[in-house]
């Protein structure tokens, strides 16, 4: 959980989002609400709503690395949720199909951990930047489910294919694509009544040039401990995430995750940036919501 990717995708997400073409879409209900939140999957949620959020996160500098970041952030938070335009959850969406079953929209969001300060794998090659991406994205509702405590949970799948661009906040630079089939479960009611939990499932497979940008060694960055490798398109790994909400107060939820990726496999396996097959990531944080409207969304 990189939660200055996190703080970054509402920014680049809502600027992004003012060009995106227009989209059409069904007022019903969405496939890929987050039941896990404030409200209740019964309950209607406030079409907007804005607060402040803090956490602390242990990342991957990139894809492989054995090397962490730890990154203490605070930051304002917005949620909209119209009939096609759509920002929460990391995330902004243009919804362009939606029905009971299956959603289709455009989206932008944080991609990849990607930071190379002090990365001695690394050293003496070019910074990585903050990573965004932007593509369509197929969303099936596999099924619903109840539980005689009175808590509901929904199992979907995710195809996602996007672009993937780089920026330093002086310029922008795309890097390749990205395809990840995943699979998703959310719960309510999970150990406690108002506890929400969300697990996922993704495998992750990259274009050459978004490849080449974690694992290729040019000549000029050739040293006694890095050899030259020409990194090629391919698998990148697969990932497992789970994580847990609950509340701390009515207008106030605290949740804690963390996810694990496999890179056995991986096209790059042999590049000397290539360092770990297994990486993990942890984080803890809260979202305190100062105020709702009184508008209810209609999904």
């Amino acid at each position: 959980m990189n939660y200055a990717v996190l703080a970054s995708r509402w920014l680049i997400s809502s600027m992004l989002l003012c060009v995106t073409a227009s989209a059409i879409a069904q007022n019903t209900a969405s496939p890929d609400r987050n039941i896990t939140g404030f409200e209740a999957g019964n309950e209607a949620q406030p079409l907007w709503e804005f607060g402040v959020g803090g956490g602390l996160g242990q990342v991957p500098n990139y894809p492989a690395s054995s090397e962490h970041n730890v990154i203490a952030l605070a930051a304002p938070y917005v949620v909209y949720r119209g009939d096609v335009f759509r920002i929460g959850d990391g995330n902004a969406r243009a919804v362009v199909v939606e029905g009971s079953d299956i959603e289709i929209d455009i989206s932008v969001g944080g991609a990849f951990s990607a930071d190379s300060d002090d990365n001695t794998a690394r050293e003496g090659m070019p910074e990585l930047d903050f990573l965004f991406e932007i593509g369509p994205q197929l969303i099936y509702r596999i099924k619903d489910f109840s539980f005689d405590n009175g808590g509901n949970a929904r199992l979907t799948a995710h195809l996602q294919a996007r672009s993937v661009f780089s920026t330093d906040f002086g310029r922008i630079d795309h890097r390749g694509y990205v395809f990840q089939p995943a699979l998703s479960y959310q719960q309510r009611g999970a150990l406690f009544e108002d506890a929400g939990f969300r697990a996922s499932f993704s495998l992750i497979f990259a274009t050459e040039k978004l490849q080449d940008y974690f694992y290729q060694v040019d000549d000029q960055f050739v040293s006694n401990t890095r050899a030259a490798f020409d990194a090629s398109g391919g698998f990148l790994g697969a990932e497992l995430a789970a994580g847990i909400a609950f509340s701390l107060h009515k207008n106030i939820r605290g949740f804690a995750g963390g996810s694990i990726k496999s890179h056995y496999g991986a096209a790059n396996r042999n590049s000397p940036l290539f360092e770990k097959d297994i990486t993990y990531s942890i984080g803890v944080g809260f979202i305190w919501r100062l105020h709702q409207s009184e508008a209810k969304a209609t999904w």
